[in-house]
C-alpha cells in the first residue's frame, strides 16, 4: 500500500472509517428497534453493559492491547481479562434472562443478540484497523 498515492491512500482510510461508523450506527439501530418495535425498553439494560465493557480496557491495559493476546503474570491485566470476559457474557445473559423471565419475547431477544454480534463485528474491525494503520485510541 505504500506504492499508491496519498489522495488514493487516504481515500481508502476514510471509506474504512465510515464502513466502522455504518457497522457501530446499525449496531445502535438494532438495540433501539428491539426496544422500539415490542414497546418494552427493558432490553435497553444492554447498554450499560456496552459502556462498561471499555473500561477495563482504557483504565488497566494501557496501550498495550497487544498484550491482551498472551500470557502474562501482570495481576493488572489480568484482572481486564476478567472483567472484560464478564462484561462480554453479561451483555449476551441480559437478553437471555429477561427472555426466560418473560419480559421480551422472541423478537425483542433477536435484535438483542444481533445487536451485540454487529458491535463485536465492529470491535474486531477497529481492531484490525488499528494495528495496520494507526487508527489505535490509545
Amino acid at each position: 500500500m505504500a506504492d499508491m498515492p496519498g489522495y488514493f491512500r487516504t481515500c481508502f482510510h476514510t471509506g474504512r472509517l465510515a464502513c466502522l461508523a455504518m457497522l457501530v450506527s446499525g449496531g445502535i439501530v438494532l438495540q433501539i428497534l428491539a426496544c422500539a418495535l415490542y414497546n418494552n425498553w427493558w432490553p435497553m439494560l444492554t447498554v450499560i453493559m456496552y459502556v462498561t465493557l471499555p473500561m477495563p480496557l482504557m483504565f488497566f491495559a494501557g496501550s498495550d492491547t497487544s498484550s491482551l493476546y498472551t500470557e502474562s503474570e501482570s495481576c493488572w491485566l489480568n484482572a481486564t481479562k476478567f472483567l472484560t470476559g464478564a462484561s462480554t457474557v453479561g451483555s449476551i445473559a441480559i437478553p437471555i434472562i429477561l427472555k426466560h423471565a418473560g419480559v421480551i419475547g422472541w423478537g425483542a431477544m433477536a435484535l438483542e443478540l444481533s445487536s451485540f454480534f454487529v458491535f463485536v463485528l465492529s470491535i474486531l474491525c477497529y481492531l484490525g484497523m488499528s494495528e495496520d494503520d494507526g487508527y489505535s485510541m490509545f
